[in-house]
């Protein structure tokens, strides 16, 4: 990663028949969730491959494993002595209908926030972002090259994908939104509540339909011992249904009130009544006990805390912020034809056209 735009270079703009190739070859996109929001990058095509390039002194054609063939064909069958040629731009058409939409909203997002970028002056360089990595490996106690290894065997990431298309924007988006915050007292109690305090050992069942929910639990109160066969049978959460209704232990504090609050007064073997924990998500808990509370200062682990809630507060405010780039940007896409945000004037009113600087630098 350079100092230099990373959504595109000029080369990009200025051949449009050679930018849905260009596309396709630039690889697979990396996900990225960084606290509330999730989106998706695709790596900038800034080097051809063999199929985009001639081979020196060979006009309209490229070198692969000591052949010459046609620089616009993408694959030859040949079968008794009869030949089809399969044309790199048929290629990129199918996959252009098959992942372009996707490919293209990942490009925007990335666009948007460099443009944030260099209106505010920040720069993330190579050096920020190879030691963001190295950061990241060893919280998971792992060597550097280890974790890179592992991301392109279990997620097929590479490296150069990593650090371009996860950590560049998580890094900018960092940067923009300030990584100063405070935590407050009560943060801190609940955080270790929630984290060391003594949890809930339940099953539950799952249901989308109340008057079903209310069925299933009559069952329940008649064969008590049979919950685990109703939940495999009735249940519409997967993970838990195969685990016989079995789901980690519920904690204070861990986003879900209503299921903590009628858990938590539960006594072991005591089935819940119906709790409404979403629009038209239902749940019957059934208590098998509680888990004791092995950290019992908060003093203890009050360091290990402040980090995590230091992060989690900077998270929430990288998601915000790039909601509101979202919104404050004029996204024209002329692949799916949408239309969303305004273009902001010099004078800060907003207008729904206006010249529009390219990625190349050239304005339409």
């Amino acid at each position: 990663m350079s100092d230099a735009n990373p959504v595109s270079s000029s080369d990009e703009v200025t051949t449009a028949t050679k930018s849905r190739s260009l596309m396709i070859a630039g690889g697979t996109a990396a996900a990225v969730l960084l606290g509330g929001i999730a989106f998706q990058f695709i790596r900038s095509s800034e080097s051809g491959t063999a199929a985009e390039k001639p081979a020196a002194g060979q006009a309209g054609t490229a070198q692969v494993a000591g052949t010459q063939r046609p620089i616009n064909d993408a694959a030859k069958v040949t079968r008794g002595g009869r030949s089809i040629v399969i044309p790199l731009s048929a290629v990129a058409d199918e996959c252009m209908k098959l992942k372009g939409a996707e490919v293209l909203d990942s490009m925007i997002n990335r666009a948007i926030i460099q443009l944030e970028c260099e209106k505010a002056g920040v720069v993330i360089t190579q050096a920020d972002v190879e030691s963001e990595v190295t950061r990241i490996a060893k919280q998971f106690n792992i060597p550097t090259e280890t974790w890179l290894q592992m991301l392109q065997s279990e997620r097929n990431i590479s490296p150069d994908q990593y650090s371009r298309d996860v950590i560049w924007p998580m890094l900018a988006l960092k940067k923009l939104a300030g990584q100063d915050v405070s935590i407050a007292e009560e943060d801190m109690h609940k955080a270790f509540v929630r984290n060391y305090g003594p949890k809930v050992k339940c099953r539950m069942i799952m249901f989308d339909d109340l008057r079903k929910a209310d069925a299933v639990r009559q069952q329940i109160r008649l064969q008590p011992d049979d919950f685990e066969k109703l939940a495999r049978d009735h249940s519409i959460e997967p993970n838990s249904r195969a685990l016989g209704g079995s789901v980690p232990p519920i904690a204070k504090y861990s986003g879900q009130p209503e299921l903590e609050n009628a858990a938590f007064q539960l006594k072991p073997g005591e089935l819940s009544g119906v709790i409404q924990i979403g629009v038209n998500q239902f749940v019957v808990l059934k208590c098998e006990g509680f888990t004791k509370q092995v950290v019992t200062s908060i003093d203890e682990v009050k360091t290990q805390l402040m980090s995590e809630l230091e992060e989690q507060k900077v998270q929430e405010a990288v998601a915000n912020l790039f909601d509101q780039l979202k919104k404050d940007s004029y996204v024209h896409n002329f692949w799916t034809g949408e239309v969303s945000g305004q273009i902001q004037q010099a004078s800060g009113t907003a207008s729904p056209r206006g010249a529009v600087q390219q990625a190349g630098g050239v304005r339409r």
